[in-house]
């Protein structure tokens, strides 16, 4: 056994209990892996990240740690949650980053920049694995799993940053509230869906995330899906260069994602992150 530091943060919250947590063990070098996906089990959040040093080639290109992500189910290369909660917590401890301002994550797509300023902390949005249009044969698939009148589906896409988004635009935020998916129909698709509020809304945006295959069935606020989702609606005009999403409402939480972008073209996905437990974990 061994015991490390762990931190508990409520990410894309705008007040404590309205995000969606994620757990984060320091120090987690030398835990074998069936330790690490077994804690991740247990905590049975969607997901469980740990912290190590970064790689030599990482460190070399400028990493300030290296970032494993489970989920219930399985290990992800990237995940946004995630990524702004494990910089909170290693700021928390006390980590500094060799740039001020900017940390920078390793992880499995590569080296992903994390910048905080008085609104909390962003991510820049990586670049798509996997873009463009959807088969017919998937089309049918995510529009019946997602028990909704195909007259509503606006537009499908690939938005896929490594978990394997499959993003779905739908004619209204209502719209998008109202789904009660069929997950033994939904199989290992996981589905992220987009649909606009009206002028003055709570948001800009409602999202809802559907994981059954990786044992979270909805994800209450989702980082790497807004990330994707972004990219292809403000590169397709649909939505602005700068804009707020909801997401968790029908899980009873009120989750706010606020995706900007840079005079460069960068994307960032960010929101407030809050730390609400402290302790320590045996392993």
């Amino acid at each position: 056994m061994s015991t490390h530091p762990f931190h508990q943060v409520d990410v894309f919250a705008p007040r404590p209990l309205a995000g969606n947590p994620v757990a984060v063990v320091h120090d987690a070098e030398g835990v074998p892996d069936e330790r690490l996906a077994a804690f991740a089990r247990w905590t049975n959040l969607s997901e469980t990240t740990f912290l190590l040093p970064p790689t030599p080639e990482g460190a070399a290109a400028g990493a300030d740690y290296r970032l494993r992500i489970f989920t219930p189910g399985r290990e992800l290369p990237f995940a946004g949650h995630p990524t702004l909660g494990s910089a909170h917590a290693w700021l928390a401890a006390g980590g500094v980053p060799r740039q001020a301002d900017v940390v920078v994550q390793e992880c499995g797509v590569g080296l992903v920049e994390v910048r905080r300023d008085a609104d909390g902390l962003a991510f820049a949005a990586p670049a798509l694995l996997r873009s463009g249009p959807v088969e017919d044969d998937v089309r049918a698939q995510a529009v019946a799993a997602l028990g909704v009148d195909p007259d509503a589906v606006l537009d499908l896409a690939w938005v896929d940053n490594g978990p394997g988004w499959l993003g779905v635009r739908l004619d209204a935020a209502a719209t998008v509230l109202a789904l009660q998916p069929d997950f033994a129909t939904m199989g290992d698709l996981r589905v992220g869906v987009v649909g606009a509020h009206p002028e003055g809304g709570p948001a800009d945006v409602e999202v809802r995330a559907f994981v059954p295959s990786l044992s979270v069935p909805e994800d209450p606020v989702t980082g790497s899906l807004n990330a994707g989702l972004a990219l292809w609606l403000t590169a397709a005009g649909v939505l602005p260069p700068s804009y707020v999403a909801r997401q968790g409402t029908a899980l009873g939480r009120d989750g706010r994602v606020v995706v900007t972008t840079g005079d460069d073209g960068r994307v960032w996905v960010g929101g407030a992150t809050l730390g609400l437990v402290e302790g320590v974990v045996e392993l």
